[in-house]
């Protein structure tokens, strides 16, 4: 079972005072997450105002310092539409990403998903599809491209339903494959979490999924959240 560990997401401190936003707090968040137990990261990069981005310079800069203080670990990044809404400027930022991270998600409901996929394969980036709802793995089916690994994710609010299990389930219906990672966000992560990993399913776990320990526990790092698996 592959354990994933996503250090920040879109949090601010403001969600939690140990949420890491500098390349040096990802870092060293990243080497202690690894030290719990994780064996692959995904962090959201971030600009000098604190703001998620895809610029370049950003994405280099904290992938460069993960991988530094943890050598061999899978560093990979986010594509969400939220941080840079305009599909053309957000393919654009993508374009210009040089030696960049080992994999970045793409959420297959986001409008232009294939394009994006299409042009990180293309600079020789390695493509997670993030599936959130049925329809998004119909699309996903359809496109056909090569990912690295498929995410169910089931989101509050996005994802069909009023129960997280159930909501990964029905994604996991439409899939051909248990070859998957699973997880959960804000209420549904623990949930999500525990039936996963019975399952035998990979699965992730972190700060960008969950604020508090199984119940409700006070943490002060990812490497805390690692250490209730």
């Amino acid at each position: 079972m592959l354990i994933k560990a996503c250090l920040n997401g879109d949090r601010s401190r403001a969600d939690h005072r140990g949420v890491p936003v500098t390349p040096e707090e990802l870092a060293a968040e990243g080497a202690a997450a690894v030290r719990a137990g994780a064996q692959a990261l995904h962090v959201h990069p971030r600009g000098g105002d604190e703001r998620e981005s895809l610029r370049w310079d950003d994405i280099r800069a904290a992938v460069e310092a993960v991988r530094v203080s943890c050598p061999g670990v899978p560093v990979g990044v986010s594509t969400r539409e939220e941080i840079v809404p305009e599909l053309a400027a957000r393919l654009r930022l993508i374009g210009e990403w040089e030696a960049g991270p080992d994999f970045a998600s793409v959420n297959f409901h986001e409008d232009g998903a294939e394009r994006v996929a299409e042009l990180l394969i293309a600079r020789g980036i390695r493509v997670e599809a993030g599936l959130f709802t049925p329809t998004a793995a119909d699309k996903y089916l359809t496109w056909g491209g090569t990912v690295v690994r498929v995410l169910v994710e089931a989101i509050p609010g996005v994802s069909p339903g009023s129960d997280g299990v159930e909501a990964a389930q029905a994604v996991l219906g439409v899939l051909p494959t248990r070859d998957v990672l699973v997880h959960g966000e804000g209420e549904w992560a623990w949930p999500v979490l525990r039936w996963a990993s019975a399952q035998g399913y990979d699965v992730r776990v972190g700060l960008e999924d969950m604020l508090t320990g199984p119940d409700g526990q006070p943490v002060s790092s990812n490497a805390d959240l690692l250490g209730y698996l």
